[in-house]
Formats: structure tokens, sequence, C-alpha cells
């Protein structure tokens, strides 16, 4: 068995050296990047659909065929859904999936062509379906590797030069409901990596391992868990030069019924979650595109004063839903989407997955063509006399409220307290240097939407943004500092209702003559529970800043 095993494995490495040598020999715009996308339901697309990506104007026509992208594929589990050889890339069985925005990504910002095979089933594990040693269940890892090796076979023998560039896997959250497949998942997935560049002959293939969305009401009900798998993946990409992993818990998740929260990205996610390991991958290759947004000129005079507002937040601060897009097709009637070099601006988003690397002028700044409230609310404290003040933006739409205490939870990776106080810091220190008196004129903190959805956390909900208000006055030194909290109306389901987070936070906050809370409970009618849309963003923006003015 043995014998037979290794013969098996030269003869592949054989079949694969002759094709580096055809490569060789042709040029680098004719050698097809071969893509593996491998894992469970947040791979596969669950819960998206193809009629949804009209509703998201960034990835407009995603629903159709990309010709020029080779496709080969297998979905599912009992009932699988497989191609028959090589297919134009396109949305398979009526869900999305992250193939479709990576491969428009990348073909965008590169000559060469690209192939993706995929292999993904929802429900399955890294300790047992997919354990290359003694797969069980669906097998999915001999499964995949045929799969893989055939479409490769099929390449060659048509006599098209290629590379295996990547392997791009999402999964995890199964693993977690086994005691010793989550306390051995980094292990797990190390054998798992290294099997597949030994069966593969591919000593150097590149892994991309895409974290569990903490966005999900696994996130938040199973921390602990979710906590230790992120651990065993963020372990092996610490180890392994050749492994990245690729955050995701910023992107866009379902919105399901009842109290809106869901366990998979849907449509938006998973368009979103494609662009990631597009993003991801054209750094490696030095083709990522520049964004150059620096202020030419200073906007303040040398020794001024200058008030700095900071504003925080979730998913909504973020502004997961609202697309420039959105403003460009109503012709920008407020003029929102022009840059604004008078006002000087820096973020960090998604828990740090963009950060300006400079001041800015105000403008757009998200992942996905993207914008949060801070547009509107500059330009309603411009239009109220406010002038000579800053904005500086920090928030991760894949935290909740506990994320931001100063004792954080189990999950350590995800405490942002000490990452927000130095942000605060920088941003007066930045200011200071550039000759100006600064005046941190409040904080403007969104509560957590996700939170007013989960009864542990709605419950504990205004406690702790009191502990989070005194104790940074504290660490910044300012016992008066202003706090404006944010809060749209609250998740209305029997399931929370009982909870009355609106009276809690009034409580809590009512006594502290420096704070203030700003109820914005008569937004515009929204389609989803959680998110607001472009036009939501934009009105939150104008009464957060005109609550704060007046």
């Amino acid at each position: 068995m043995l014998l037979n095993r290794v013969l098996f494995a030269l003869a592949i490495a054989a079949l694969f050296g002759s094709n580096v040598a055809a490569q060789k020999k042709a040029s680098d715009s004719d050698t097809v990047r071969v893509f593996v996308f491998a894992g469970q339901s947040n791979m596969v697309g669950s819960d998206s659909r193809v009629q949804d990506i009209k509703r998201f104007p960034p990835f407009a026509g995603l629903e159709s065929p990309q010709p020029n992208v080779r496709f080969s594929y297998c979905l599912g589990r009992e009932d699988k859904i497989v191609s028959d050889g090589w297919v134009p890339l396109k949305p398979i069985n009526n869900i999305v999936g992250p193939e479709l925005s990576f491969a428009n990504k990348v073909v965008d910002q590169t000559d060469a062509p690209i192939a993706i095979i995929k292999v993904a089933a929802g429900g399955t594990h890294l300790g047992g379906d997919w354990n290359p040693d003694d797969p069980s269940g669906f097998k999915m890892y001999p499964l995949a590797l045929q799969g893989i090796r055939n479409s490769l076979a099929d390449l060659e023998k048509k006599g098209i030069p290629y590379r295996l560039e990547g392997f791009m896997w999402h999964q995890g959250e199964n693993d977690m409901f086994n005691e010793d497949y989550q306390n051995n998942y980094g292990k797990n997935l190390s054998n798992f990596i290294a099997s597949w560049r030994r069966d593969l002959g591919t000593p150097d293939l590149k892994f991309y391992i895409g974290e569990l969305c903490t966005k999900t009401i696994w996130g938040m009900d199973l921390r602990p868990r979710m906590y230790a798998i992120s651990q065993g993946q963020r372990a092996v990409a610490e180890k392994d030069p050749l492994v990245e992993y690729i955050p995701t818990s910023h992107v866009g998740v379902e919105i399901g019924g009842g109290v809106g929260l869901h366990y998979h990205y849907g449509t938006l996610g998973q368009l979103e979650h494609g662009v990631n390991y597009a993003d991801a991958y054209l750094r490696d290759i030095d083709k990522a595109p520049e964004e150059n947004r620096a202020l030419k000129n200073w906007p303040y005079k040398k020794g001024a004063k200058v008030k700095l507002y900071v504003l925080a937040g979730h998913r909504n601060m973020e502004g997961e839903r609202a697309f420039v897009q959105d403003l460009q097709n109503s012709n920008d009637p407020t003029g929102l989407l022009k840059a604004d070099p008078s006002v000087a601006y820096k973020y960090s988003i998604g828990g740090g997955y963009k950060t300006s690397d400079h001041w800015e002028p105000l403008g757009p700044a998200g992942f996905y063509d993207t914008f949060g409230p801070e547009l509107s609310f500059s330009k309603t404290l411009s239009q109220q006399g406010v002038d000579n003040y800053a904005i500086a933006k920090f928030t991760h739409s894949g935290s909740q409220i506990i994320d931001w205490t100063p004792e954080g939870s189990v999950a350590k990776s995800r405490n942002l307290y000490p990452d927000f106080l130095d942000f605060i810091r920088t941003s007066i220190l930045e200011l200071t240097e550039q000759g100006q008196e600064v005046e941190l004129a409040g904080i403007i903190y969104h509560v957590g939407e996700n939170d007013m959805s989960w009864g542990p956390f709605r419950a504990g909900a205004a406690e702790r943004v009191k502990t989070i208000i005194e104790q940074s006055r504290k660490d910044l030194g300012m016992p008066n500092l202003a706090w404006y909290v944010s809060q749209q109306a609250p998740t209305d389901d029997k399931d929370v209702n009982d909870i009355d987070v609106t009276a809690a936070l009034q409580k809590e906050l009512s006594n502290d003559p420096h704070t203030k809370l700003i109820q914005v409970f008569d937004l515009p009618p929204q389609e989803k529970k959680l998110v607001l849309d472009t036009n939501g963003i934009v009105v939150l923006g104008q009464k957060m800043a005109e609550s704060i003015s007046q």
C-alpha cells in the first residue's frame, strides 16, 4: 500500500514537472493561473441568491457568465452538483460564491488567464470529512483531490500551460462542535496544507485561510468556540510564510427572520468575501490598485484650534450597505461624494482591515465602494457654521459592544479597546505635530446593532457602554470628555422585546452631564433589520450632527 502511494505520488510529480517545463516555454500572459476554492457552507454560498446581486451596485453584472474564466466544480454533500469538465465561470444552482467577485477583480487587474476549481459542501469537518489521512463522512479530501487532478489533467491533455496559484479555504464552524476537532484545528489544518502540497506536487502552494465571520450569531453565542478555531488558524498562518489569514468579519452578513441574525454571509457577504481573497492575492503579486487620497494642502492655519470628532461603532457606523453608486445614480444632490479638502479625515475600519496611512480629505473610503455617516455628519456640521474640525473614524462591523469594553471577553484577539484608545491618542498627536491646538470635541458612538438582537448582549448593552465611557475618560485623562451615544430603533421581536434596552441606556447615561443619548428612531423605512441602506446612513449622519450642535 505504501509503495503504491509513493509510486503514484512520483507519477503525479512527474506530471506536474512536465507542465512546469511547458510553462517555462510559455509567456507569462499565456500561463493559466489555477485557484482552488474549498470549504463548507460559507464557501458554497449558502443563503445567497443570484437575483439579489442587482441590489448591490458594486457587483452589478456578476450574475452573468464570465466566459474568459474556466470553472470546474463539485458542490454539495448527498446531492452533488458537478460540472462536466471545464465550463465558463457563472453562478451555480442560483447561489453566489466568492469565486465570482474574485475572478472579476483578478482579471481586471492582471493579464494572464485564470481558472477556478471549486469543491465545497456545507456542514463538513476538517477533522473528519476533509481529513487527508482518515477521511470520514462525505470523504471530501479524496473527492476534492481527484476532482482537482482530473481538471488539471484536462488542461494538460489540451496542451494548456498552467500553474496552481492559490488555495482559498473557508471552513471551521462545524469543527467547533466536536471538542477533539476544535482543540486540534491548528494541527489538523497544518497537516491538511502539507498533504495538499505533497499530493499535488506543489511544495510552494500559497494558502489563503478565511476567518470565521464574527458578525454571525455564532460569533456571539459561540464566541469561545469560534475563538478557539481562529486561534488554530492564526497559529498556522504565523508559522507558515505561505499561509495568509484573511479577515472576513467585516463583510456583509445575510439578515435572517425574527431578530435578524444569521449564520451565513448571503449574497452581499459572498461577493465581498471573494474580493478579500482577490485583494490578498493581488498584493502578493504586486498588482493591488493604489489609492492616493493624501491631502495636498493642510487645511488648517498653524496654531489654530482644531476640533476633533471621533466616530466609532459597528455595522452602520462603518456603512455596510451604503454604496457610492446609489448617490451617483441620484446625481448626489447633497454633494457628499466630492472630496472635501477642508476636513482632515483618518480612519481604521473593519477592525483594522483598512486604515488610512495619513490624513486624507474627507470622502468615501469604505472597502467595497461604501461609506458611513461621516459624510453627511460633516456636511451638516458645516451647514450649521462649525468650522476647523477634523474627523477620525474607528469601526469594526463584526464586533459587539463587549469587544469595546476594557476587560473584553474570552476572545482576546477581538478586544478593540486598547487599539481604540491608541487610535484617539495618535490622532491627537498627529494634529498637534502639524502645529494645531487640538480639542477632542467628542466621541460619537453608534451602539451595536447585533447586540440588540441577542438577549444576553442586549441585556448588558447599557452597562457596557457606560463602562467604556467612564474608563476612556480615565485613560485619556479627560474627565469631562463628551460622549454622544447614538441609538437606532432596537430590534423589534418577541424574543428580545422583554429587554427594554432603550430605558436601560437612558437610566445609565441620563445622569452624566457629559454624555448625550441620541435616539435616532425616525430614520427612513428600511428593507432589512439591523442594517441601514444608503439613505438611512445619510440621515443617520445628519441626525448625529444636529444633536451635537444643539
